[in-house]
This record gives C-alpha cells, structure tokens and sequence, in this order.
C-alpha cells in the first residue's frame, strides 16, 4: 500500500528537477568581451590590408660568400653600423697560412726575375762585343753561340716576368679569399638582429632566418598587403592610416611612398577564417617618422587606404 503514495511524491520531486534545469539553461550567458577592442575605419570608403613594419631601406638579411666557422662577431643588437664596418668574422687560419706561401712564391719569383735580368744583361753584352767583329778575329760559330745565348736570356727574362705576374695574381686572389671572411656592412643603419655566435657554422645561400639584419631606423616603412582581388581600388598619393594592434587608441596617418606593382604570393598571414594561403597581393610601401607610432620592426600593423567614392563600396 506504501508503493502507490510514493510515486506521485517522486513523480513531482522529478518535475521541479527539470523545471529547474529548465529555467537555468535558459539564462543567457554573459558576452565576452574581446581582449582589444578592434580596429574601425577611419574613412567611409576604403581598402584594409595587413602591414609589417621595416627599415626604410628594407630590412637587409646579411650572409657570408664563403663558408666557415665564425671566429668572431664584432657588433650586437641595436649598435649602429656605419658603411664597411666589419661585422663577423670566419675562421681565416688556412687562408692566412695560404697567403704566406703565395707571398713566398712571389718573392721566388721575383728573385728568379733579378737572376734572369743578370744573365740577360750578361750575354747581351757577349754578344755584343762580337757582333760587328770583321775578319777573322772571332769565328762564326762563337758569334752565332753568343747571339743564340743574348736570345735565350731575353726569353727568360720574358718567363720569368710572366712568372711573377702570376704569382701577384694568385696572391690577389688568397687575400681576396682572405678579405671575403670578415663579412662588412655594406651600408650604414642599426643592427636589427644577431643570429650567429663564435664557434657556430656561418652556412652560405639563402637561408630561413639570416646570419644578421640590418637597416635604418630613421624613417621606417610600412608594407602593406592588398588583396589581388581589392587592387583595382587602389589610387596612390591617397589618404591612408595605420593602427597599432593591441591598441586602437596609437594610430598615424602614413604617407605614401611606392608601389611594387609587381604581384606577389601572400607569405604574412592573419589567421582570419577567410584567408586562402594561395592569395596573391599587391604591396604598397608607405612611410612614417619613427617618432609617431611606438613600433618595432616586424611588428604588423593594420592600415587603411581611403578610396575614392565611385572606386567601390566599403569592405
């Protein structure tokens, strides 16, 4: 008799339980709100692009043309460099020992030029004393020997001469080599990265990241990626503006600088859900006083070009 009394209490213990789960599955979750606010257009038509801020003589990636290992680096970050100024340095003890043989054949040589400038001295002044002997005072055969002898030593001089020179040319060539492993800034701007130390291996070629960078920091550049597909809206000398990410609040009004008309593969990506990895875009270079926008090199920025009112609808 106990069984049937218990059901309903069960029964209606089990609809306030749903009720319940009801009602607090229907209350609304607060909204997240972003981290940064984002960045908002500050003109009614325009063109919106990634850019990555660089040198303003672009960012310069230094390499080595002979392999080594570094036996010294001679500058850190944020030194200024000045044009020529020796950077780092490969392990340059074979072609020091190579230069001494070079320097020691070519004073071999030089000797056997001396010795062959005597001899030729020599036998010319033989002949010399015969060669317009009349009668019978000198034989023949000792006029012909003599000249024959005056020749010879004219053609060692000229070998000898030919020697040397060659000996000066491969002597060039050893300090060449020699001079080649102290890599030198060839201009003047800031040290922007060090990526090699002593006792590493300096490889040649192009490589993912670079021995060193270098460039100017006077006037930077910002280098902005316009979707292939938005180029056509492109008018240069107009109005654009660059924010720092991060912060709306720090932004500055860019000028322009250049086109690259040349259309390029995107290789800085955003991470946006509608980026393809195979767009291809337009950069625009545009230039600001370093003293406007607290940035750094290789710091991304987002920029925006106004477009004039009959070149498209806003993006």
């Amino acid at each position: 008799m106990m069984k049937p009394k218990i059901l309903p209490i069960v029964a209606g213990l089990g609809l306030v339980f749903a009720t319940a789960v009801a009602l607090r599955s229907n209350t609304k979750k607060p909204v997240a709100q972003p981290i940064a606010q984002p960045t908002e257009a500050p003109y009614t038509t325009y063109i919106g692009g990634a850019g990555l801020v660089e040198a303003s003589n672009d960012n310069i990636s230094i390499g080595t043309s002979l392999p080594g290992i570094v036996q010294a680096v001679f500058v850190k970050v944020g030194d200024r460099a000045r044009a020529g100024q020796a950077l780092f340095q490969i392990d340059d003890r074979e072609q020091r020992a190579d230069l001494a043989v070079k320097q020691g054949d070519l004073a071999k040589a030089e000797a056997a030029l001396q010795e062959a400038l005597a001899s030729q001295k020599d036998t010319a002044s033989q002949y010399a004393l015969v060669k317009d002997a009349k009668g019978s005072a000198v034989s023949v055969d000792d006029i012909q020997k003599r000249q024959n002898a005056a020749a010879l030593g004219d053609a060692k001089v000229l070998s000898a001469r030919a020697a040397v020179q060659y000996a000066k040319a491969s002597l060039a060539t050893t300090q060449s080599a020699l001079e080649r492993l102290t890599v030198r800034a060839p201009m003047a701007g800031e040290i922007l990265q060090v990526n090699v130390r002593p006792g590493e291996y300096a490889a040649t070629g192009v490589l993912s990241t670079p021995l060193m960078r270098l460039g100017s920091q006077e006037q930077l550049h910002i280098r902005v990626d316009i979707d292939e597909n938005d180029a056509w809206r492109f008018k240069p000398n107009t109005r654009a503006t660059a924010f720092l990410r991060g912060n709306r609040e720090i932004k500055a009004e860019v000028s322009f600088a250049r086109v690259e008309p040349y259309v390029t593969p995107k290789v800085s990506l955003t991470g946006s859900s509608s980026e393809r990895v195979d767009t291809r875009v337009l950069q625009v270079i545009y230039s600001f006083d370093r003293k406007s926008l607290p940035v750094y090199v290789g710091q991304q920025m987002d920029v925006f070009i106004e477009t004039p009112e009959n070149a498209g609808g806003q993006k």
